[in-house]
C-alpha cells in the first residue's frame, strides 16, 4: 500500500503526530507544512465595471453633443480673447488669391478622394465606373452637414444595396457597409502616418503608425465586422445584413468572421490612394498659411504633422457635422505654444471657410450635371474577399 500524500499534520500547538508509520517509514522534514495555494484566483462580481452607468450615457444623442459644446465653447473663448488681435490678419489681394486657390484645390482633393473610393471598390472586388461613382460621391458628401454625422454614409449604402450606374451589379449589405466604412478608416490611418513627420517627440508621435498594422486582415476583420453592425443598426439595416450574412455558404458558416466579408491582404493600393487625398487636403491647408503670411513660422513638417492630427481627430472623434470645432481646437492645442493663438485662430477660420465652400461647390456641381439612375444585374468579380463572400447580392 502506497504512503498517503502527506503523513505528517501539523497541530496549533506545534506538535507533530504520525497517521502512518510503515517498514521503510523515515522521519520527515522537520518545520510547518506549507499551505496549497489555489491553482486559479476567482474574483467576484466578474465584469462589474461594464454595469456602471457612464455621466454622459443620459445625455440626449450621447457622447456627441458633449463634444460638441466643449470644441465650440473652447473656440468661441479663444475668438472673444483674441478678437481684436485677429483683425490684424486680415487678408490682403495676395492673401484672397491664396484662399482661392485653397478652395481650387480642396475640391481637387474631393476628386481625388471619390477616385480613392474606386480603387478601393476594385481592392474588394467590384467593377466601378469612375464617372458615376465620384459624382456619387460628391453629391452624397454635402450630407455629412446634416444633423447626426452619418447621412453621407447612408446614401452611399444604399446607392451601392440598391443599385447605381456606378457599379455593374447591386452589392451585398455587408459588402457595401465594408466599402463604406474602408474609405475613413483608411484616410485616418493615412493621416496619422503623417503625424511622425513634425518630430518623434521622444518616440510619443511614433504611436500614431500603430494604425497602420492595425490594418493587417488578422486585426481589421474583427474591426470591420463590430463597425458594419454598429452602422447596421444605426442606419436601420439590421434585417438586411441579417439575411444577407443567412445566405452565407455553408463551407463559410460556423467560422465567426467567415460569415462576413474577410479581407485576405494589406490594403496597399487603397491606403496609398487614402494619401494622395489626406496630401491634397493639406495644400488647401497650405494655402491658407500663406495667405496669412505664416509659411515661415513653422518648418513644413510640424504644419503637416499637426494638419494630419487635428484633421484625424475631427474625422474620428464624434462631434459637430463636418468636424466643425473640433479641428480648430486640435489645431490650436497642438501649436499654441509655437505660434500665437490669434495667427493660428486666422489659418484655422480660413481653412474652415475653405474647405466648407470647396463641399458644397463640389456637390452644387455634382447634382447639377446629374446622376446615374439604378441599375442591379451582374456579379462582382474576385478580388480582394474570399471565393463565395462578394456573390451575395442584395433583392
Amino acid at each position: 500500500m502506497a504512503p498517503p500524500a502527506w503523513p505528517w499534520k501539523w497541530s496549533w500547538r506545534w506538535r507533530w503526530k504520525s497517521n502512518w508509520k510503515g517498514p521503510n517509514w523515515t522521519w520527515p522534514r522537520l518545520g510547518p507544512r506549507p499551505l496549497p495555494l489555489p491553482l486559479k484566483l476567482t474574483v467576484p462580481n466578474r465584469g462589474w465595471w461594464r454595469r456602471l452607468r457612464w455621466p454622459t450615457g443620459g445625455l440626449p444623442g450621447g457622447l456627441r453633443p458633449l463634444i460638441t459644446l466643449v470644441s465650440l465653447g473652447f473656440i468661441l473663448a479663444a475668438l472673444l480673447q483674441h478678437g481684436r488681435q485677429l483683425v490684424q490678419y486680415r487678408p490682403d489681394t495676395q492673401g484672397l488669391f491664396w484662399l482661392t486657390l485653397g478652395v481650387g484645390l480642396s475640391l481637387l482633393s474631393l476628386v481625388v478622394n471619390g477616385l480613392s473610393w474606386a480603387v478601393i471598390l476594385r481592392w474588394l472586388g467590384l467593377q466601378p465606373r469612375l464617372e458615376p461613382l465620384v459624382r456619387l460621391y460628391l453629391t452624397t458628401n454635402m450630407a455629412k452637414f446634416l444633423p447626426g454625422g452619418v447621412w453621407h454614409l447612408a446614401n452611399r449604402v444604399q446607392a451601392l444595396r440598391l443599385g447605381h450606374a456606378a457599379l455593374p451589379s447591386r452589392t451585398s449589405t455587408p459588402m457595401a457597409l465594408t466599402a463604406v466604412l474602408l474609405d475613413p478608416l483608411l484616410a485616418a490611418a493615412a493621416a496619422l502616418a503623417l503625424v511622425p513627420l513634425g518630430g518623434l517627440e521622444n518616440g510619443i508621435a511614433l504611436l500614431a503608425l500603430v494604425p497602420l498594422v492595425a490594418l493587417w486582415p488578422r486585426w481589421l476583420n474583427p474591426l470591420l465586422q463590430r463597425l458594419q453592425r454598429k452602422r447596421a443598426r444605426q442606419l436601420g439595416l439590421q434585417e438586411a445584413l441579417a439575411q444577407d450574412l443567412a445566405g452565407t455558404p455553408p463551407v463559410l458558416q460556423g467560422s465567426g468572421l467567415a460569415q462576413t466579408l474577410r479581407l485576405r491582404s494589406y490594403p496597399w493600393a487603397p491606403l496609398l490612394g487614402q494619401l494622395g487625398f489626406v496630401l491634397m487636403r493639406f495644400a488647401g491647408f497650405a494655402c491658407c498659411v500663406w495667405a496669412f503670411d505664416l509659411q515661415h513660422a513653422l518648418d513644413w513638417g510640424r504644419w503637416l504633422s499637426a494638419f494630419a492630427l487635428a484633421w484625424t481627430v475631427g474625422l474620428v472623434v464624434p462631434g459637430a457635422p463636418g468636424g466643425l470645432g473640433v479641428f480648430e481646437s486640435v489645431l490650436l492645442l497642438r501649436l499654441g505654444t509655437a505660434l500665437p493663438d490669434p495667427a493660428l485662430l486666422a489659418v484655422a477660420l480660413g481653412y474652415r471657410l475653405v474647405v466648407t465652400t470647396a463641399d458644397l461647390l463640389a456637390g452644387l456641381l455634382a447634382s447639377l450635371d446629374g446622376g446615374g439612375r439604378p441599375q442591379a444585374l451582374g456579379t462582382p468579380r474576385s478580388g480582394a474577399v474570399d471565393p463565395g463572400e462578394a456573390g451575395t447580392t442584395s433583392t
